[in-house]
């Protein structure tokens, strides 16, 4: 039995309550099944100039590959053209840098989401996030690449004190700062009512997880108000630095191969996206 996803896709970022001016990215495309997340750093506000720059490469390389995928090897294929798209990105932020010194030493975070039939492909550089909402349980599917979580890794940090430290926005990674960028890459079933989060460390950093997953779990809220409220609840903490937010939410369709329904499900994706 095959799937056809159903998507429901909400999204909001915010220059918080301290910062003036935001150097976060969004991107989806219900469509494509694409969410893409980006945080931007530097001076001169070089780093909303990496975080848009980052996800425009990633997403035009992503939408001309996409639709040239075939059946055969399908999975393989997917993770090279998603790690592909977020190298190009680093490749077109070094030379932005190297071209004006204004954009000197800026880069980005990234979280890469695609949705295929009952799978998802998650891609991130950097500590911008992914969380998956199931059976009412939070769980987060990204690792941080920073120093924070390479302390916890090694038993120096114990996790019940990671909100707390000082070095937690230390990344270890991120696009546009080394040609040799490793990208993190993971495959995930999905399960019909599942809700996915991505957001910058803006809303991980004020926000504890538990928060997080009460605010996501009230299932008669809608997803834009989901998003809403949890910016709001970053800000009423603090608000310390940008805030985006994105939440897609799945249910699962079956088909059953080589049905009317199945040639109408080629051309008719259900799909709907709010973005404020």
């Amino acid at each position: 039995m095959a799937h056809r996803l159903e998507l429901q896709i909400a999204a909001k970022t915010d220059t918080g309550m301290v910062r003036s001016h935001n150097e976060d990215a969004i991107f989806s495309s219900p469509e494509d099944g694409i969410a893409i997340l980006a945080d931007g750093m530097g001076g001169y506000n070089a780093g909303e100039v990496a975080s848009a720059m980052a996800v425009d490469v990633t997403t035009q390389y992503l939408k001309a590959g996409l639709p040239e995928l075939t059946s055969q090897r399908r999975d393989t294929r997917l993770h090279h053209l998603v790690v592909e798209s977020i190298q190009r990105a680093n490749t077109a932020i070094l030379e932005a840098a190297h071209a004006d010194e204004r954009y000197e030493g800026m880069g980005t975070t990234i979280v890469v989401a695609i949705f295929r039939e009952d799978k998802l492909t998650l891609a991130h550089v950097g500590d911008s996030r992914a969380y998956r909402l199931r059976a009412n349980q939070l769980t987060q599917i990204t690792r941080d690449h920073s120093l924070l979580q390479e302390q916890i890794d090694a038993g120096l940090v114990d996790p019940s004190w990671a909100p707390y430290a000082q070095n937690r926005n230390l990344v270890t990674r991120a696009v546009g700062v080394d040609a040799n960028m490793e990208v993190e890459i993971h495959e995930h079933q999905v399960e019909e009512g599942d809700v996915y989060l991505l957001c910058s460390d803006g809303l991980s950093d004020m926000l504890l997880d538990e928060k997080i997953r009460e605010i996501m779990s009230q299932s008669d809220m809608p997803l834009e108000i989901a998003c809403d409220t949890l910016v709001q609840a970053a800000n009423g903490n603090g608000g310390n630095d940008n805030i985006s937010v994105m939440l897609v939410g799945v249910h699962l369709l079956q088909v059953t191969r080589g049905g009317l329904f199945t040639r109408l499900a080629n051309w008719a994706s259900r799909f709907t996206t709010t973005i404020s």
